[in-house]
């Protein structure tokens, strides 16, 4: 091995073994500061990114050596109003299989510890550009500025290095080689040099989302990666620049260190263009990681059974609110669950059942109504003042989710949705949340996904609640779970469907960790086991499929010929 390869390894053991141990341990670690600020980022840091990312405004984006073939392809446009104006390089599908193809031998041909400590040195390259990442995550993705550089950022930073311990794990579950010997009793028993390597699927596709871009599409890419493969990254057209940044700092490193930078590319859409699904199709693509909706996640899951299908699609999370004695923390944690991002997170709660009768609380049996009401107050507590509003719930990303919001039926409305003013921004779209009082025989109303602001409280009988949220969760999925209750026998009932439904479950939450959150190496994001994903962040399963241990064997030298020399 290279010299230089050797002193990469040897860089980044004590990052990779450490965790390793916190994702075995389920502890707190974080090996990517979350706090923006100077003393951690270094004076200066702030305004260098800010610089970074107006540089990259209104020009093409420079990929180089990257595969291009003239078709202008880039129309970003800030959720807070401004176009970007980035162009991008673009190619197509055949373009980008036959360049991704070229580096595959030699990237195989490494050790997975070599691979392991070059996605490690890209996630340190992209840590360091964090600020520019977060402008690049707050304009495409419409998240508060706070909130893109956390999960844009460091948040996201965290996952790519999880996914790769994952794979590092997996790889070096068995010994690289061994001698076999096989007793035969009287005879010279049998010996055999056997060696195993792991050979990654050939090339994997991204295929990411709007909303998130880089937080739900490094799992895959450095799992893809790390297991041998190469990576084609197919941002949304909305949401490109974030990954164009992530992919120019991956061909840099690779090239640095030996590797063909073609071992990650972009694959931009050209206008029509259906790119997602020419590449998802083509015989060379082994690999697909999709965040979504449900439409393309099954098509992607039913068209594609010959290729490994990493899923997360669309689901109705469920909180279950039976009785609580911290009625007022409840609720605020409650309110900033469904404020945070204008619930544009796939783990925002968007049913709430509550006992038909009332709900149990330190304050009284408070009615539907009256919950309502307390819900609405929480809210406006939250909310109230533009500027703080305007940083906890963002942009509306796009105008699918304003058109969502705009067309709720009134008659059901407890709290109304209003705009927030901000300033510095006077053509972002935000918007707090509504809340329905729905009627629970209108079932199809609030099993239906309805992604972005918009959340349901449901009046159930109390002994129908634990079975409705079991039904709902198999039959539309969920991400996330929550759970109010001072009734031990009635958690109790909660967890068991939570486990049979397969879904993760938060239980009382009061204080500052919210349903909708997950933490890197201790909560895994999504189990894989409803219909809302088939895969989770991260497990042995979510990188044992990216590849196969193929074994070669030979006989072994006799011993005595071994001392004969």
């Amino acid at each position: 091995m290279p010299a230089s390869l050797d002193a990469l390894v040897a860089t980044h053991a004590d990052l990779l073994e450490r965790a390793q141990r916190a994702a075995h341990d389920r502890t707190y670690f974080s090996a990517y500061d979350e706090s923006p600020s100077p003393r951690v980022y270094g004076e200066g840091a702030a305004e260098a990114g800010q610089h970074a990312y107006d540089a990259l405004l209104g020009r093409p984006f420079d990929l180089p050596g990257h595969p291009d073939d003239g078709i202008p392809a880039g129309s970003e446009v800030s959720p807070y109003g401004p176009a970007l104006g980035v162009t991008y390089p673009h190619a197509g599908v055949d373009a980008l299989v036959e360049a991704a193809r070229q580096g595959l031998p030699a990237w195989q041909a490494t050790t997975p510890q070599v691979r392991a400590s070059v996605a490690v040195e890209i996630l340190g390259r992209i840590n360091a550009r964090s600020f520019e990442m977060a402008h690049a995550v707050m304009h495409t993705s419409g998240q508060a500025f706070v909130m893109a550089f956390q999960a844009g950022g460091p948040n996201a930073q965290d996952r790519g290095l999880e996914a790769t311990i994952y794979a590092l794990a997996e790889q070096e579950r068995h010994a690289t080689s061994t001698i076999w010997e096989k007793p035969q009793g009287k005879r010279p028993p049998l010996r055999m040099v056997k060696e195993f390597t792991p050979v990654g699927r050939g090339i994997a596709l991204v295929v990411a989302c709007n909303t998130f871009p880089t937080w739900n599409s490094y799992p895959g890419l450095f799992a893809s990666l790390v297991t041998g493969n190469a990576c084609v990254v197919k941002p949304h057209p909305g949401a490109v620049l974030p990954l164009a940044i992530s992919v120019a700092v991956a061909r840099e490193v690779l090239a640095e260190h030996g590797f063909d930078p073609n071992l990650v590319l972009l694959a931009t859409e050209a206008e029509g263009e259906l790119l997602a699904a020419d590449l998802a199709t083509h015989p060379a693509v082994g690999i697909i990681d999709f965040t979504g909706g449900p439409a393309f996640g099954t098509w992607l899951e039913e068209h594609c059974v010959s290729k490994q299908v990493y899923t997360e699609k669309a689901g109705v999370n469920q909180v279950l609110f039976e009785s609580t004695d911290a009625y007022r923390a409840a609720l605020a944690n409650l309110a900033f669950t469904l404020s945070l991002y204008s619930g544009q997170m796939c783990t925002t709660t968007q049913t709430i059942y509550l006992p038909a009768d009332g709900v149990r609380t330190d304050e009284g049996l408070r009615t539907p109504a009256e919950f309502a009401a307390d819900l609405s107050t929480a809210l406006d507590g939250l909310l109230g003042d533009d500027a703080r509003a305007a940083g906890i719930l963002g942009a509306l990303v796009n105008d699918d989710v304003a058109d969502r919001l705009a067309g709720q039926p009134k008659e059901s409305v407890v709290v109304e949705s209003r705009p927030v003013a901000v300033p510095e921004w006077p053509d972002a779209r935000v918007r707090t949340p509504l809340v329905h009082l729905a009627d629970p025989t209108d079932r199809p109303s609030w099993t239906a996904e309805c992604f972005g602001p918009v959340s349901f409280l449901v009046p159930l009988p109390r002994e129908q609640m634990t079975d409705v949220f079991e039904q709902v969760t198999r039959e539309k999925g969920s991400l996330t779970a929550g759970v109010y209750s001072i009734d031990e026998a009635f958690i109790g009932g909660v967890r068991a469907a939570a486990l049979r439904a397969c879904v993760a479950l938060s239980e009382n939450l009061t204080g500052g960790v919210f349903v909708n959150q997950t933490a890197a190496f201790s909560d895994f994001h999504a189990t894989g086991g409803n219909p809302a994903a088939n895969a989770s962040y991260a497990d042995g399963q979510f990188v044992a499929g990216r590849f196969r241990v193929v074994g070669i064997r030979r006989h072994a030298p006799e011993p005595a010929a071994v001392e004969g020399r």
